[in-house]
């Protein structure tokens, strides 16, 4: 199911990098509405969520955070709203799963599967820490699986695929992953189109590598066939030429400060909106043309911005 036109999804802060790395990421619910309707007027698509205490700048699950920015968001911009079941790592399933069902967005994130998900290197670097909990944070991950058992993963279409009628953005970070998601096609609980979003350079999972990019590729053009629309993220340095190399192959791209603070070798980002804004520009400049919301939403399947529970402010 190629698609004319490239999806740009923004991962606007995420749960990985901590205030201290960037004065640039979002944390509070005003910078993160603020940094989100930027991407959206820069061309993002789909904006992906998570939450942070805005005092400390932690990751958190609490729904009435989430609810001080995605209303406005949702007011703000016409733009996709997929929301984390990540989370954080340090969340169990329940807490992910707390916005998602309080919120019911279009899309939500679900990860494939149960891996190492290794953050421990960004401890080490050295530059002021602003937050007592931020480095054991980190280091706690040379310890740790980020879980996602068949049985959660079930969960979490059920609860929210059946129950909502929330699509996925289905993050593989490995070969097996693919695997996964096809056990879940063949039993018809992941019916096409979906979106399939293939990670590289997270430690734990695939590297990032042109020649994995190229086998991931063949692999899930092989399980799925027509049934999905690809999309790439890379972790890092990797974040904007993987991208391009993904719309080149016809494919979707992510960019966003959860996924890498630079937006050139040495240069923190200074917004979302100004990767969106790059990867826009090269894709244009390749003759593509970027995806509106409405389109996506067709190309998707998704059930529409009419039938979430975002706008509620209570």
């Amino acid at each position: 199911m190629k698609s004319p036109k490239v999806i740009i999804s923004c991962a606007i802060t995420g749960a990985i990098h901590t205030p201290s790395m960037s004065p640039y990421l979002p944390i509070t619910p005003d910078q993160i509405a603020a940094s989100a309707i930027e991407a959206a007027e820069a061309g993002a698509t789909i904006l992906h969520l998570h939450a942070r205490d805005p005092e400390t700048g932690r990751p958190t699950p609490d729904p009435a955070v989430y609810a001080k920015f995605l209303p406005r968001i949702y007011e703000a911009t016409d733009a996709i709203i997929n929301l984390t079941t990540g989370g954080g790592l340090t969340m169990t399933v329940d807490q992910r799963l707390e916005a998602p069902l309080r919120f019911r967005p279009e899309m939500c994130s679900l990860n494939m599967g149960s891996m190492n998900f290794g953050i421990f290197p960004l401890a080490e670097r050295q530059h002021p820490w602003l937050h007592e909990w931020e480095q054991p944070y980190l280091r706690g991950t040379q310890d740790f699986i980020f879980r996602n058992t068949f049985r959660d993963i079930e969960r979490i279409i059920e609860l929210l695929g059946k129950g909502h009628g929330t699509r996925f953005e289905h993050e593989c970070y490995d070969v097996g992953h693919l695997y996964n998601l096809a056990h879940f096609v063949d039993r018809k609980l992941v019916e096409p189109p979906f979106l399939l979003q293939t990670i590289f350079g997270v430690l734990g999972g695939i590297g990032a590598e042109w020649e994995n990019l190229a086998f991931m590729k063949a692999t899930a053009d092989r399980l799925f066939g027509d049934a999905c629309q690809w999309s790439v993220l890379a972790v890092g340095r990797s974040q904007i030429p993987f991208a391009t190399e993904a719309a080149m192959r016809g494919g979707h791209v992510r960019v966003g400060l959860e996924d890498s603070l630079y937006i050139e070798r040495g240069q923190l980002a200074l917004s979302n909106a100004q990767q969106v804004n790059k990867i826009r520009t090269i894709i244009e400049n390749l003759g593509l043309q970027v995806a509106t919301p409405g389109e996506a939403r067709d190309l998707l399947k998704l059930k529409g911005r009419d039938r979430v529970a975002i706008q509620d402010r209570t």
